[in-house]
């Protein structure tokens, strides 16, 4: 399932390096090569992440900003924010509110990509507590916060209007009705997940498992056999 037309720009919003690249990559590239502006918002440096006890701790957020650069640049998007929030230890605050409210105002994105907000108990990897907080922040930043010339009145003083975004799309949501067919961006979706390094152990298995995945998504979303899909649940917020 595809769609009329594409958008732009579009505001993709994420808990860590690499969760845009596994949930959604294939979308994106898609987007990109429909002509759409695509930035990306990463709220954490993903420091919690990696495998290698050998590498120092202290080393983990530069190496991941710069996988997830070399990624997004694999799927043609140049615009990558990093808000450098703790890794596992985030909620839907005020704080993250305002600055994903910023984001948007700035962008003015006529779409919002993030995470749901609401726990999915069919797939558990995907409803990770950073994922659930940055999905109810964003919601939170497309209404009310970014279209209320009000909230946030410190982003006024910096000369950002309301902006009003008019649909979201939920990734990792327990009742996806968007089904998007991105069969043929699954190679470029496996090149940037390579770009993650740091936390492949073994990148054959992660490319099968990911294939898998998609498979068993394209299945579900009515799609021919041998199809390869990306799901979501689309809310209107206009």
């Amino acid at each position: 399932m595809g769609e009329q037309s594409t958008p732009t720009p579009i505001l993709v919003v994420v808990a860590h390096p690499d969760d845009v690249d596994f949930g959604a990559a294939g979308t994106v590239a898609t987007w990109v090569d429909a002509g759409a502006d695509v930035t990306y918002c990463i709220v954490t440096d993903g420091d919690a992440g990696g495998f290698d006890l050998e590498v120092p701790r202290g080393d983990i957020p530069g190496i991941r900003r710069a996988e997830q650069e070399a990624a997004a640049k694999v799927l043609g998007v140049s615009n990558v924010v990093f808000l450098g929030y703790p890794d596992g230890r985030l909620t839907p605050s005020l704080e993250l509110r305002r600055d994903i409210s910023r984001l948007i105002r700035q962008v003015q994105p006529e779409r919002v990509l993030c995470p749901s907000p609401e726990r999915n108990f069919e797939r558990i990897h995907a409803s990770h507590p950073d994922h659930l907080a940055v999905g109810e922040a964003a919601l939170c930043s497309v209404y009310p916060d970014a279209r209320n010339a009000f909230a946030h009145p410190e982003l006024l003083v910096e000369g950002l209007g309301p902006h009003s975004v008019p649909e979201v799309w939920l990734s990792g949501a327990p009742s996806p009705d968007h089904f998007m067919d991105v069969t043929d961006m699954f190679e470029r979706k496996i090149a940037a997940l390579r770009c993650h390094v740091s936390q492949l152990v073994d990148e054959e298995a992660v490319a099968e498992r990911v294939r898998g995945w998609m498979s068993a998504t394209a299945e579900v979303g009515g799609l021919p056999t041998g199809t390869l899909a990306e799901a979501f649940q689309v809310v209107g917020t206009a």
